[in-house]
């Protein structure tokens, strides 16, 4: 099939792969502008476009694609028989949805129709999700509201990151994509609509790291996950910002919340009577290492009350 692809981060990049060892045309690969990135603010590529680059495939930037006709006419003339669009990371006005033959077949990362919006992955990890997983879709104006096409589950074991997540359910969106598109060629696809229990995964804020002691360390563990690459969970320590990267439930206690409550494992009482270790931390300024190699080298004692 000629395709053209839409997306931007690393989350698209096997989705892309897949259509190419799959043996498709991808004519065509629409992703955002270069950033700049880093301490230096070097100009960076978007992973979607060096990985087409790779492949020979041609790359478009437009700023935007609404009320833009330059941009639709560069896409009608790929005569594409189909877009894919994986975290293309900007709204596709229905001028763009109506250009190629087979419409607009979006990747996103949940069991539609929970979890639709930016920060789906993260979102079901805050959340205690038992299960994700990936859904493709045919697109139309609303927000993640097209006919569901196919999905395929993941379960979230209770140490997985949403990291973690992020890189199995790249995965899992590559192998739904490719038995979408055989069941398209084939005449097989069984558009199903949206029904039941929806919910919205808005974008991450810096705001949402700071723990709050008082919930309980099951709710804590949560955020620590579902935080983790960004923008991580956090406590302040003398003064300075500790993030936690990694964490376990502990045993209970009757301390007082953000207390202190063992140095091996580092261990600090939560709400409900509950505690949760502390297994990789950052000290503000320094690097990741293992809670109880960072206490080795810090002053700090049990009952102890954070923040502080």
């Amino acid at each position: 099939m000629r395709i053209v692809f839409m997306g931007t981060p690393e989350f698209a990049v096997p989705c892309l792969e897949r259509l190419v060892s799959d043996g498709h045309e991808v004519v065509l690969a629409v992703t955002q502008a270069d950033k700049p990135k880093g301490r230096g603010y070097v100009l960076t590529p978007p992973p979607v476009k060096e990985t087409a680059l790779s492949h020979g495939i041609p790359v478009y930037q437009p700023g935007k694609l609404k009320n833009n006709p330059d941009a639709w006419e560069k896409l009608k003339e790929c005569r594409a028989d189909v877009a894919v669009v994986v975290a293309y990371g900007r709204i596709l006005p229905p001028e763009v949805l109506a250009i190629p033959r087979y419409g607009c077949i979006n990747v996103h990362a949940s069991l539609l129709p929970k979890y639709r919006g930016a920060a789906p992955i993260q979102w079901a990890v805050l959340n205690g999700e038992a299960e994700s997983g990936v859904t493709t879709m045919q697109m139309t104006a609303g927000l993640d509201t097209g006919p569901m096409l196919l999905s395929r589950r993941c379960p979230i074991p209770l140490d997985m990151t949403a990291g973690e997540l992020h890189d199995r359910l790249s995965m899992e969106g590559a192998q739904a994509l490719s038995d979408t598109l055989k069941a398209l060629e084939a005449g097989s696809l069984r558009p199903v609509e949206q029904t039941g229990e929806t919910c919205y995964a808005p974008m991450l804020t810096r705001e949402m790291s700071l723990l709050d002691w008082e919930k309980p360390a099951a709710a804590l563990h949560n955020q620590v996950r579902g935080l983790n690459p960004w923008p991580s969970a956090s406590t302040r320590l003398g003064g300075k910002t500790l993030k936690v990267h990694r964490s376990r439930i502990g045993e209970e206690t009757e301390a007082v919340p953000g207390t202190v409550v063992k140095l091996n494992p580092f261990t600090v009482s939560c709400g409900g009577k509950t505690s949760l270790e502390l297994l990789e931390v950052q000290y503000e300024g320094g690097r990741r290492m293992a809670g109880s190699d960072f206490l080795r080298g810090h002053a700090v004692e049990i009952g102890r009350v954070l923040p502080d």
